[in-house]
C-alpha cells in the first residue's frame, strides 16, 4: 500500500495579521490552554474581551480580569454569547459544545477557532516567534503541530532581542526621514541600506561605537544630530 493512500491536501490557509481594535473577542474554557489564548488576546489590545467557564476563574487570571475590557462568566456556554462577536476562540473539552460553538460561527460569519480541532475552525492560530514588533508566524496548515513548534525553537535561537531593537529604531526614524520631504526612492534606498548594512550585528554586540557610525554613513545629514535620540536605550 502506498504510504499516502488516503492522504488529503491540507487546507490552503490566507496568512493574515488581525487588528483586534474597538473588537469584541469571546473566549469559551478558560483552562490551561484557555489561559493562554486570553493572555494571547489581551497582548493584541481588544477593544472586549468575554470568558465563559462552568469553573471558577484561576487565581493567576486575576490581574487579567481586573482589567476594565474584561468580563468573566462562571457558567455554561450559552447560544447568545457569539452575538456581535468579532473573534470566538474555544477551549473546551466538550466535543458537542465545540461544534456548537463552530456551527454557531460559522452561521454568522464570525472568525472562530476551536483549539486543536482545524476541522471546526474558520482560523487556525499559528506558531509565533515575538521580537518587539516583529511578529514571525509558522503554519502547517494543522498537520504537524510538532514540526511547527520545532521550527519556532530554530527561529527564537536565530532571532534575537537585536531584531526589537532595530525595529524600534526604524520607528523612530521613520517620521524624521519622511520629514525632510525627500523622494520615495531616497528613503527607500535609506530604510533598504540601514537593513543590508551591520546594524543589526552592532546591536546585537551592543557596539555603540559601530551604531553610530553606520547610522552617519547611512542617513542624511540633516538626521546625524538625531542619532544619540534613535539609538538611546537600544544598545
Amino acid at each position: 500500500m502506498r504510504p499516502d493512500r488516503g492522504y488529503s491536501p491540507p487546507m490552503r490557509y490566507y496568512p493574515i495579521f488581525v487588528n483586534l481594535e474597538n473588537k469584541r473577542c469571546l473566549v469559551v474554557g478558560a483552562g490551561e490552554v484557555g489561559k493562554r489564548k486570553i493572555q494571547s488576546l489581551l497582548d493584541a489590545g481588544p477593544g472586549w474581551l468575554t470568558i465563559v467557564d462552568t469553573a471558577p476563574a484561576a487565581p493567576e487570571l486575576a490581574p487579567l480580569l481586573a482589567r476594565d475590557n474584561v468580563e468573566f462568566f462562571q457558567r455554561g456556554f450559552e447560544d447568545t454569547d457569539v452575538d456581535g462577536r468579532f473573534l470566538v476562540i474555544a477551549c473546551t473539552s466538550s466535543e458537542t459544545v465545540n461544534w456548537r460553538i463552530s456551527n454557531l460561527c460559522a452561521e454568522r460569519g464570525i472568525l472562530c477557532n476551536i483549539v486543536d480541532q482545524p476541522e471546526k475552525c474558520s482560523f487556525i492560530v499559528p506558531a509565533t516567534v515575538k521580537r518587539g514588533d516583529l511578529t514571525v508566524a509558522i503554519s502547517t496548515a494543522g498537520r504537524s503541530p510538532a514540526m511547527a513548534k520545532r521550527i519556532r525553537k530554530e527561529l527564537q535561537e536565530n532571532f534575537g532581542e537585536e531584531y526589537a531593537s532595530l525595529l524600534t529604531l526604524m520607528g523612530r526614524l521613520r517620521p524624521l526621514l519622511l520629514g525632510l520631504g525627500r523622494t520615495t526612492a531616497e528613503n527607500t534606498a535609506v530604510f533598504r541600506g540601514l537593513v543590508d548594512s551591520h546594524l543589526l550585528d552592532a546591536m546585537k554586540s551592543r557596539d555603540l561605537d559601530e551604531v553610530g557610525e553606520i547610522l552617519k554613513k547611512s542617513l542624511p545629514e540633516p538626521l546625524h544630530e538625531t542619532i544619540p535620540e534613535l539609538v538611546d536605550g537600544l544598545v
